[in-house]
């Protein structure tokens, strides 16, 4: 649950009572217009606002800010104007981010009230608003004591319309709200040190959120794992004190459901290479190795509160990669709940694996979409830098439905090839095939292995998120540390699914 009080509200810019009143401008190429609503707030600080604007250059174009004290001319201390760039190129990330810039801003600024008036051209997307004003106010701060403690922050949001909010649009705001919360539980996940995130305690906190929310949960232990034959998901796990775990949600819609999505989430809780053992330097960074497990709390979560007609599979191999004596090595040859058997040639290329097994069982569940996501290689980052996710597709069709959903959810994302040329590097002398290839192409071939323990699934989608799924900086929408990425593009692909 969140603390953050949102409410739609209608009522004049001048009038307001809140500690900060945060103004959305678009840049209409003119100096000083900047709507109706800025003009009645210029009004009453006497012309405070176009002055400033004029000293500083500030048009609306997006990413631009520009702060105004009221001096006690109005009920709040301060007036921001937020640029959110032209309206013909106005897109849900920009909308995102200016609600989430709003509120960390505010949140920064030590205000306990914000009031949030939005241009007429917005009052349609209340439930991305909804969804930035919660992302923005997120901090991770559970370890902190004594002075490190935060003594101030944001309690309550007021939506200001310029008409009255319909019943509608207030659903939208509290549904966005909704999905803000379930994100924010990701990045708590992501956030947690490896000491207290493993594979055994991410399997409780699945079973807590779905009993939370009317999902179902099956939770498979390290004996279970064995029985069922997922080797590969044994091999990476049993050099940890931390048995591996297997963990399948499912969402079921009450009418019959139009389409099956079944998205898989690489859970390495804490990835030291094993016996490849990483260099020490960013090790640290290493508990986000389960970010793609971390998204699947958040999208089920985020699933219940939409409701779609889609029945909705989210599947987590869970492993700590540690080099112990009983750690898998180099050299060996491990089989599969696929049955093909694999020769290992790297340890900390120990993803693919876990995520080779939970490829074997989602398909069997017959999904019309398979997906998996993962911080899978670091080859990703190299060619798309921090803030783009790679997809890989097995169709055309599956990567057109997938950018739709990339395109409707404005996170960045970039579809990669399949190079056939490259397959040959997953030739293995002594076994069906091998781990890992050469270091070029990384990311293609990491795709390429994965798509050998898909079978006859036709429609497959892979997300590399290594990049933007933990964070070192503030990047619009998303804050420092663990971000939730890919979580908005498999609820998007959700509901077009069920359109």
């Amino acid at each position: 649950m969140s603390s953050l009080k949102i409410q739609s509200k209608h009522a004049a810019p001048n009038e307001l009572t809140a500690d900060v009143i945060a103004v959305g401008v678009l840049a209409t190429g003119k100096k000083g217009e900047f709507g109706a609503a800025v003009g009645v707030l210029d009004e009453a600080l006497g012309g405070a606002i176009a002055k400033a604007a004029a000293k500083d250059d500030f048009t609306g174009k997006r990413g631009q800010t520009l702060e105004i004290q009221t001096l006690g001319r109005l009920e709040a201390d301060c007036v921001v104007l937020h640029g959110l760039g032209d309206a013909e190129t106005l897109k849900a990330e920009a909308i995102r981010t200016f609600a989430a810039k709003a509120s960390r801003c505010a949140q920064a600024a030590k205000a306990a009230t914000l009031a949030l008036v939005i241009p007429e051209i917005l009052e349609k997307e209340s439930r991305t608003i909804g969804e930035g004003l919660e992302l923005g106010v997120y901090r991770f701060t559970k370890y902190f004591t004594g002075d490190r403690v935060p003594k101030h922050a944001l309690e309550k949001v007021q939506v200001v319309y310029a008409s009255k909010a319909s019943a509608e649009t207030k659903k939208q705001l509290e549904l966005g709200q909704k999905i803000g919360v379930a994100i924010n539980r990701t990045r708590d996940v992501g956030n947690e040190p490896p000491n207290v995130l493993y594979p055994e305690s991410y399997a409780d906190l699945a079973v807590k959120m779905c009993k939370e929310h009317g999902l179902e949960c099956k939770v498979f232990d390290f004996k279970e794992i064995q029985r069922r034959g997922m080797k590969l998901l044994q091999a990476v796990g049993q050099g940890s004190t931390h048995e591996p775990h297997f963990v399948h949600m499912t969402y079921t819609p009450e009418k019959k459901a139009r389409k099956k999505i079944v998205v898989i989430g690489k859970g390495v809780t804490f990835d030291s290479g094993g016996i490849s053992i990483k260099p020490s330097a960013g090790m640290g960074d290493m508990k986000a190795d389960m970010s793609g497990a971390g998204n699947l709390l958040g999208f089920m979560e985020a699933i219940a509160a939409i409701q779609p007609d889609v029945e909705v599979h989210a599947i987590a191999p869970l492993a700590e990669n540690m080099p112990d004596a009983k750690a898998y090595r180099p050299g060996d040859i491990w089989g599969s709940l696929d049955g093909r058997t694999v020769e290992i040639v790297n340890t900390d290329a120990e993803g693919r694996l876990i995520l080779a097994d939970a490829l074997a069982y989602g398909r069997a569940l017959q999904p019309d979409l398979l997906i998996d996501n993962a911080t899978l290689t670091g080859a990703c980052v190299v060619a798309l830098g921090a803030t783009c996710s790679a997809f890989y597709a097995s169709t055309d069709e599956a990567g057109a439905a997938f950018q739709r959903a990339v395109d409707a959810a404005g996170e960045t994302m970039w579809r990669m090839p399949l190079l056939e040329d490259l397959r040959d590097q997953l030739k293995s002398d002594v076994a069906d095939v091998k781990q890992a290839g050469d270091r070029m192409g990384g990311s293609i071939t990491a795709a390429m292995f994965l798509r050998e323990f898909i079978g006859e699934q036709k429609h497959w989608v892979h997300v590399d998120i290594a990049g933007p799924a933990y964070l070192d900086k503030a990047v619009g929408w998303s804050g420092k540390g663990a971000t939730g990425h890919g979580i908005l593009t498999f609820l998007a692909l959700v509901e077009q699914a069920a359109e």
